[in-house]
């Protein structure tokens, strides 16, 4: 029998936000454990919580982006559970009213489009966090960290539209990518900025009844996400091959052993004990602050992507790669805009300055983009060579001098005089007259073999274009 996987998943984002959602306490990552906190995110009796707009802004901001409809109202609710790291006993949501609903995104697997619903997407406060230690025996103690307490999450749910741990991933990339060129999340899976649970059945071909769903929690990895849905199909599916019965439950993945594992019953609505927030009034949004978050959108990947194919030229794979990371598009952009061809500058881009900031850091780099225009156009006006041009990236990447300064300084500046190139080929094909014979029968490649040897004896100075022209001009008389 064949069976058809039914997923939905439900992203929680971290916002960018300097304090939390309903107190001023900072939200930087690492601080000393509860350091970042105050009486509201402790949960301390009569404190009452003040909403942080730039939450809401955010939170708009992406209903946009993902084609939702931006509620006129919404209201928080309080969603009732007792856990150590949540101090108050219950957690500040949104439940029967969210603020964004019945959007959509396209994910690509394969080369195939396929649109994914987007249920709603709601604010809420984030929980602590316990930090165990010690062994599993008497040993063992758990401490309360609740500096992410009342960290501002955005959640965003989708239709159970996804049909295989490839789409569940893409999809999650894809929300990745909108959250981070949006600004309003890092996108920081090993911090946990961004993670998700994933709801997962299956059902047989042909059927119009989903079965029974297993949720698989705090998933921070794009590749422990599908690796723990793999798993969990195949578990299902034997499962009832083999005459049992799948059980609503709650599951953790154990990605060293790559099994997912029951962890408590899933819980329902009804169990949280939902009620309207009454310390929050609704929220109230009209078209004038619609509007204007409608004028800040930035440009998504998927658009740049396009741009960069359809407007600069350049091949779909550079336009994949570039736009991984926002601030490395952003520097290929206004290096084009400062004057370099757009495919040199995505080569550059892909080359030298991925490998720079790999090896030491974006924050390390002093290059500019115009820089990097200016060191093309070294080489295309054959002041320097392509070897010398990579000597002075190099040290324009470290210092951010000017490059034409680096290039006086360590004498790098190309040799163009004819007659002195010409002495210089000569000078190597009077010592290799058994390669001088290689070539005239027939043995091209031997051509690279004095290219070499010139550009050796010139330090790397001499134009390549007028060393390949002379020594064919020599080797044809």
């Amino acid at each position: 029998m064949g069976y058809v996987t039914v997923i939905g998943l439900e992203v929680h984002a971290q916002l960018k936000t300097e304090s939390k959602i309903f107190c001023g306490c900072s939200t930087t990552f690492g601080r000393e454990p509860n350091a970042n906190t105050c009486p509201v995110c402790l949960g301390m009796p009569g404190v009452l919580p003040v909403l942080n707009r730039k939450v809401v802004d955010f939170t708009i901001m992406m209903g946009l982006a993902t084609n939702c409809r931006i509620a006129s109202e919404s209201i928080f609710a309080r969603k009732n559970y007792f856990y150590p790291d949540l101090p108050k006993g219950y957690q500040i949501s949104q439940y029967e009213a969210p603020i964004c609903e019945d959007g959509w995104v396209d994910i690509n697997v394969d080369g195939e489009s396929r649109r994914i619903g987007i249920t709603r997407i709601h604010m809420e406060e984030d929980a602590g966090k316990l930090v165990h230690e010690g062994a599993l025996d008497s040993s063992r103690a758990s401490f309360v960290d609740l500096n992410r307490a009342c960290v501002p999450l955005m959640e965003i749910v989708s239709e159970p539209d996804i049909r295989s741990p490839e789409e569940a991933r893409a999809y999650m990339q894809t929300l990745r990518d909108i959250v981070v060129y949006l600004g309003v999340c890092d996108g920081n899976l090993e911090e946990g900025s961004l993670r998700c649970d994933a709801n997962i059945s299956v059902m047989p071909e042909g059927s119009d009844t989903f079965g029974t769903r297993a949720e698989i929690k705090n998933m921070n990895s794009f590749r422990f996400l599908q690796q723990a849905l793999e798993y969990e199909i195949d578990r299902q599916i034997d499962l009832i091959e083999s005459g049992g019965r799948v059980v609503q439950e709650t599951r953790l993945f154990d990605s060293d052993k790559g099994v997912t594992l029951s962890m408590r019953g899933k819980e329902e609505a009804h169990d949280y004990r939902y009620f309207p927030e009454p310390d929050l009034v609704p929220i109230r949004t009209d078209e004038a602050w619609i509007g204007r978050i409608r004028e800040e959108l930035p440009e998504l990947r998927t658009e740049k992507k396009k741009r960069y194919v359809d407007d600069m030229g350049i091949p779909e794979y550079d336009a994949e790669v570039i736009t991984t990371d926002r601030e490395t598009a952003l520097f290929f952009e206004e290096a084009v805009a400062a004057g370099a061809d757009a495919k040199k500058a995505s080569n550059w881009v892909m080359g030298e300055f991925a490998r720079l900031v790999k090896e030491k850091g974006l924050d390390a780099a002093k290059i500019t983009p115009a820089q990097l225009a200016a060191i093309i156009g070294l080489v295309d006006g054959a002041t320097i060579s392509g070897s010398a041009a990579k000597q002075v990236f190099d040290e324009v990447f470290e210092t951010g001098k000017d490059p034409e300064i680096v290039v006086e300084e360590k004498g790098l500046a190309q040799v163009s005089d004819e007659s002195a190139i010409e002495e210089e080929v000569k000078r190597v094909l009077d010592a290799n007259p058994d390669q001088i014979q290689q070539f005239k029968d027939g043995q091209e490649k031997v051509l690279g073999f004095f290219v070499g040897q010139v550009m050796k004896a010139s330090g790397g100075k001499a134009n390549p274009k007028l060393v390949n022209e002379i020594l064919r001009k020599l080797l044809a008389d």
